[in-house]
């Protein structure tokens, strides 16, 4: 595992499943079960992820690595459930925060799949679960067109043989570890010059620095703005997930009349939800904002159907406290405007990056340490990641939404998942079950957010 993966992996406690996941939702008529399971086992030569499984190193010797899974069964990590018809989407999503809520079984592949009968209309649903160690957002996205397909009338193709490889002995992995925790760090210094040598000019890295010192007084002045820590606490095993819609085409327009971009837009949505959010429990003050961190795919064109995590991250102040829509987006797309100018993103990834240099056993204990330590800092996540914008299949029955599921950590009680899709934007809301019982507000006034903006323009 790199040592981002490692982290997501040793953060996951009782209280923390560091799944991803997502809902899809397809016209009838339902699929059998046999064919969910057909086309599933003739894709997985194509993701020999999905067949391995975790193993740990005694005193974490050596980052955790990935071994064939010698009784790996489908019909364990594939389930097959219905909600009482005619299932609306108040069922669905009750069913999906139940599921999202369990944890992964450690010991196995680190994914499940449940397909859902009983929705109205004649629909049917996916509900996916995979752990964050193993994909990211992007890497999501092209997982999900593995399973997928561009045309209607496709064909399955005929399931190939698999024999698991011999797992290597405790021994064989503990020497290993021991060898990288050594040997990796060096590697790492060593291609430093390396690295210098692939950038686009001999001054970028100059360039990136300059940019990032730069930027450093407004971004003090951001960061020690005050924030709501009310939304931070402790967190519980239960979840509660709510979905919120926005139109694509809709979204643009504002764009074009305000300017900035279309996530600039979607954020002055999301801050319009976190503000009803706290106008309504009586915590909202002047001056007030939500720090949400937003991560930065960092994936190359060559990098993609890779399954490991490719992510950097940017920090942003959501502007709760400002009662003018049109003023909350322009501070949107100025913070935006400025984070890109400083490069933030890149001097992030190279501060993630220099985890590899840590021993196994420190990037253990730093990771939980970090996830577990109360902080009032970050109040939330908030993911955007881009889907296909023509029409997906999936055994000839098309697919017609999707809902991401973003996980909570640290004392982040919320968490916003972004995806589009058709013309259509898709809000999945993940919450602390005991610590939000009003995340319907925040959903509301996400809906509300773009409404106000609609209505300005």
């Amino acid at each position: 595992m790199s040592a981002l993966d490692a982290g997501f992996y040793f953060i996951e406690d009782e209280n923390v499943p560091m799944h991803v996941g997502s809902v899809l939702v397809f016209e009838g008529p339902v699929p059998s079960y046999g064919d969910v399971i057909r086309l599933l086992v003739s894709k997985l030569p194509d993701v020999p992820r999905y067949r391995q499984r975790v193993k740990s190193l005694p005193l974490h010797l050596g980052r955790p690595v990935w071994v064939d899974d010698e009784h790996f069964q489908i019909l364990y990590h594939v389930r097959h459930t219905a909600v009482p018809a005619p299932g609306g989407d108040d069922q669905l999503r009750n069913l999906a925060g139940r599921l999202f809520a369990q944890r992964l079984d450690l010991t196995k592949p680190l994914w499940e799949m449940w397909l859902v009968e009983g929705l109205e209309g004649g629909r049917w649903a996916l509900i996916s679960k995979v752990h964050h160690c193993m994909i990211d957002g992007i890497a999501g996205t092209d997982m999900m067109q593995l399973v997928l397909d561009w045309r209607k009338d496709s064909e399955l193709s005929e399931p190939r043989p698999w024999t698991p490889e011999p797992n290597p002995s405790t021994f064989d992995l503990v020497a290993d570890g021991v060898r990288d925790a050594v040997l990796t760090p060096l590697g790492h210094l060593a291609a430093v010059p390396a690295l210098a040598r692939r950038l686009r000019s001999g001054s970028e890295l100059l360039g990136i620095g300059r940019a990032l010192a730069g930027s450093l007084p407004d971004t003090a002045r951001r960061l020690t703005t005050r924030a709501a820590g009310s939304l931070n606490g402790s967190l519980g095993p239960h979840r509660r997930w709510v979905w919120a819609k926005a139109d694509l085409t809709e979204t643009k327009e504002i764009r074009k009349v305000t300017g900035g971009t279309v996530n600039d837009v979607i954020l002055a949505a999301i801050t319009r939800g976190f503000r009803d959010l706290l106008e309504s429990r009586g915590e909202l003050s002047e001056g007030m904002v939500v720090r949400t961190m937003v991560p930065v795919s960092v994936r190359s064109r060559d990098q993609r159907n890779k399954l490991d995590n490719r992510v950097s991250a940017v920090l942003l102040n959501l502007p709760v406290s400002e009662p003018d829509p049109q003023a909350r987006l322009a501070a949107v797309r100025e913070q935006m405007d400025d984070l890109k100018g400083s490069r933030q993103a890149a001097g992030a990834d190279a501060i993630t990056g220099m985890a590899n240099f840590a021993a196994p056993t420190l990037l253990a204990l730093g990771s939980r340490t970090a996830m577990r330590f109360p902080q009032q800092f970050l109040q939330t996540v908030t993911t955007n990641v881009p889907g296909p914008r023509v029409p997906l299949y999936m055994l000839g029955r098309r697919l017609a939404e999707i809902y991401p599921y973003v996980p909570i950590a640290s004392t982040m009680r919320i968490s916003v998942g972004i995806f589009s899709y058709l013309g259509q934007i898709t809000f999945g809301i993940n919450a602390d079950f005991d610590g939000v019982p009003d995340i319907q507000v925040l959903a509301d006034g996400v809906r509300a957010g773009f409404d106000e903006l609609l209505a300005l323009t």
